[in-house]
């Protein structure tokens, strides 16, 4: 009987945002879903998994349990408050340093630029595999992407486009992601894997009976221009009144955004929809899965978007999704059968396509019910177990005789 593979010591690195935190709060987003969800399906499979972040307020403890097998860990890296995001590139060498003093992994897994500015280095200076997750990346300002993707900070571009050259893998979590990181970056194709997303099949389900009332629009996320906020607030004011649903808006402000929120309001009020817009503030993973349960359909406007897992766990609640044609969210809904998918972010169009589905319950129930059995395909233990089998090759490789593939990367 052949032996079983030895169980790994991985460190996921999330410098700028906790895992630990719900998303939609701050600058939680997708990328804490995938960081987290991923991580606990790494730990039930045996493997230790040491989920890493800065410490961003002082009653943080050094580390904490997420799940069995996974640890939460906290790093001192400037101050132990929240920042605007585009600050912690101020942040990445101290995180390197105090990174150096844990124990060895057998992979270090950065997700984000700054992750990955802190993490190369010292992978190198190990010997141990680098391995890049972006879940967002930079575009030049001539770009049709630059409304909400421009780099945050000054080292970004050139930073990702090093990260892509240099890591021993980069992850992508689409078909769209990882063309981005080969033609933007010029990350070699066969450095290059694409690891589908999970969705909590349990959570968020269903609502198991007729909706009734007033029709409900959600739109869910970090209230951020990227979102695309505006336009879901645009779309309920060209929907005709006597259709018009209600607006529900999910999500908190990032630090560096703090009056995006005040800017939608006042949208809202000047479009003469201010009574049909609720702001509901951040949601926990229950409160998320109920609202989208309870909810008629589920617009994603953002203008980018490397998935987009806000419409994955609506279309496991069964609920129908109405998307910007923007990344990954062409890959996540697919038009006509689980949703609908536009190309223009014409608010007349957007207003016509919801006007559409409420006028239509047959069709409506149909993009549910498909959405929902297209979302039971997509299982978080299996994304582990595909991130596993990107790692193992690489720590082969680094524990060879004849050295790794960091090594020869690096030269």
């Amino acid at each position: 009987m052949p032996s079983q593979p030895q169980p790994l010591r991985i460190a996921m690195i999330s410098l700028h945002t906790s895992p630990g935190d719900e998303p939609g709060s701050g600058d939680a987003g997708g990328m804490n879903v995938v960081v987290r969800h991923q991580a606990v399906a790494m730990g039930a499979a045996g493997h230790e998994v040491d989920v890493i972040t800065r410490r961003s307020s002082v009653g943080q403890p050094s580390s904490a349990a997420l799940a069995p097998g996974v640890t939460l860990r906290f790093l001192d890296a400037g101050p132990a408050e929240p920042v605007a995001k585009g600050r912690h590139e101020e942040f990445v060498e101290g995180f390197r340093s105090e990174l150096a003093r844990l124990p060895r992994y057998d992979v270090l897994h950065a997700h984000h630029w700054f992750s990955g500015m802190a993490a190369l280095p010292l992978a190198r200076e190990l010997a141990v595999p680098h391995v890049q997750s972006f879940h967002s990346i930079a575009a030049e300002s001539t770009t049709p992407l630059s409304h909400g993707e421009r780099a945050e900070s000054p080292g970004r571009l050139a930073g990702e486009a090093w990260l892509a050259a240099e890591s021993d893998a980069v992850v992508a979590i689409s078909a769209a992601e990882a063309d981005t990181a080969i033609t933007r970056l010029g990350a070699r194709p066969d450095r290059v894997s694409i690891v589908p997303p999970g969705v909590d099949g349990t959570l968020f389900h269903p609502l198991g009976g007729a909706r009734s009332g007033r029709p409900t629009a959600v739109v869910a996320g970090r209230l951020h221009p990227l979102k695309g906020f505006d336009l879901a607030i645009e779309t309920i004011a060209a929907v005709p009144l006597e259709l018009r649903p209600e607006l529900v808006i999910a999500g908190d402000v990032s630090v560096d955004y703090d009056r995006y929120a005040e800017e939608l309001a006042a949208l809202a009020r000047d479009l003469g929809v201010a009574d049909d817009v609720r702001f509901v503030g951040p949601q926990s993973r229950v409160g998320l899965a109920t609202l989208f349960r309870e909810s008629t359909l589920v617009l994603v406007p953002s203008h980018s978007e490397t998935y987009g897992l806000v419409a994955l766990e609506a279309a496991a609640s069964g609920v129908p999704t109405v998307v910007a044609a923007s990344g990954g969210l062409r890959e996540a809904v697919v038009d006509g059968e689980t949703g609908i998918v536009l190309e223009s972010r014409d608010p007349a169009v957007w207003g016509a396509a919801v006007a559409g589905l409420l006028t239509d319950q047959t069709r409506l129930a149909r993009l549910g019910t498909t959405a929902r059995e297209r979302a039971e395909h997509f299982d978080w233990q299996r994304s582990g177990d595909t991130l596993v089998d990107v790692y193992r090759p690489l720590v082969a490789a680094a524990r060879s005789p004849r050295g790794s593939s960091a090594s020869t990367s690096a030269s």
